[in-house]
């Protein structure tokens, strides 16, 4: 499986400027090779090189390698960008948002990552420097710093291209690794189901609670400072949002990577899989009041789901998505159906056998015997199903009874 491991280059002042001008060089020509594309309609790689090759190492000094590199990531720009047209990530076809993407060539960011290869840069892994081409010529002993995993698995695993990227005046290398992965366990002793959310960010059927109080009231806090700093609109304002910046995205990505960890390795240690419920499209079916927009949308369900799915793939942990319809208001006792039984966010009391537990524990249990049930009935087959296969819901609400095509057994790609 493909894995990104990031390191922090430590540039000297006069190695960060030759980067930066390679990386406006390598931006200023893919613009101009989109706009090329654009005009001729020539989105493919072989054809549009024929058209911009030259030009591009003769307009901006770059070599060989750094030009094809330049209309490939064009052309892939172009391909994101109809994928994206056809999914409806972009707005209906006819509506403004739709004809601003389609109707204008793609322009790149001065400060955007640039692709390398191994032509273009080498790795001294043990010395923790790599030599790096530029516009101004190859800079050496560029160092580095990366934990000691890490550098195992750059020395190990790593293979194919790197992205150079500069963010907030630092800059890293994004290396791609190979890490072979367990063989899938295609005979579970059960299910660790859990339930994801945002008071609590996941539950176990074990009765383990991770909650999220901590991160919700930072981003309660984040968001209060952004709206104040905003309305000072002030130098130092301005300044101190910058500081600021992705710091709410970096908590919440380490927490959820902490609760990807424990939950897969609980479920290595018991020999179990994970269930987990298919939250596809949860944020376009439900209507919130304006106060519960923010925190919604917040809500890093997504990741986390990411997070567990590539560490259990690693692992060799199978994974089950489960249709989530009702799960928080059936019995995980009796079964028994009703809105009535989550007598709070905290709380359900099944209104026909009297059962109390955690809402949001009630919620896992149920989670964990649909996967365990699904699994049984394709225990033929480990295989994952296609990646666009998705649960098919009947209207806004309402979803119809869970079946074995519901779930996706063992882990989905990356």
């Amino acid at each position: 499986m493909k894995l990104v491991v990031q390191v922090k280059l430590l540039p000297t002042p006069v190695q960060a400027a030759a980067l930066e001008a390679t990386l406006r060089a390598c931006n200023e020509a893919a613009t101009w090779a989109s706009g090329v594309a654009f005009e001729k309609d020539v989105k493919k790689n072989f054809a549009l090189r024929r058209l911009t090759y030259d030009e591009i190492k003769t307009r901006w000094g770059l070599g060989a390698q750094a030009a094809q590199h330049v209309i490939k990531k064009t052309c892939d720009a172009y391909a994101t960008l109809k994928a994206n047209l056809k999914a409806g990530n972009l707005g209906a076809p006819g509506s403004k948002r739709h004809r601003k993407a389609a109707g204008k060539p793609i322009a790149f960011r001065p400060e955007g990552a640039q692709p390398y290869d191994d032509r273009m840069l080498s790795w001294q892994i043990a010395e923790r420097h790599v030599s790096i081409w530029t516009v101004a010529g190859r800079v050496r002993d560029v160092a580095f710093a990366a934990a000691p995993e890490q550098l195992a698995a750059l020395a190990l695993y790593r293979r194919g291209e790197s992205d150079l990227v500069c963010r907030d005046g630092m800059w890293f290398l994004n290396a791609t690794c190979e890490v072979p992965e367990q063989p899938l366990n295609a005979d579970p002793a059960g299910f660790l189901g859990i339930d994801l959310g945002i008071v609590n960010i996941a539950t176990t059927s074990d009765g383990e609670i991770m909650a999220g109080r901590g991160l919700n009231r930072a981003r309660v806090r984040e968001r209060t400072l952004r709206t104040k700093l905003q309305k000072k609109n002030t130098p130092s304002a301005k300044r101190r949002l910058k500081r600021r910046r992705r710091k709410e995205a970096r908590r919440a990505r380490d927490i959820n990577h902490k609760i990807a960890k424990h939950v897969v390795a609980e479920a290595e240690r018991t020999g179990r899989g994970i269930a987990l419920e298919d939250l596809t499209g949860i944020r376009e079916r439900v209507r919130l009041r304006k106060p519960q927009r923010a925190t919604h949308s917040s809500w890093s369900f997504a990741q986390l789901g990411a997070f567990i799915a590539y560490k259990a793939r690693r692992a060799g942990v199978p994974v089950v998505y489960v249709d989530p319809a009702y799960t928080s208001r059936t019995c995980a006792e009796c079964g028994h159906i009703d809105q009535a039984n989550r007598v709070s966010q905290a709380w359900f009391a099944c209104r026909n056998c009297g059962f109390v537990d955690h809402a949001d524990r009630n919620s896992s249990r149920n989670i964990r015997a649909r996967a365990w049930e699904l699994w049984r009935s394709e225990a033929q087959s480990t295989a994952p199903a296609p990646p666009s296969e998705r649960t098919r819901r009947v209207g806004a609400g309402r979803k119809r009874s869970i079946t074995a095509s519901d779930a996706r057994c063992a882990s989905p790609a990356l």
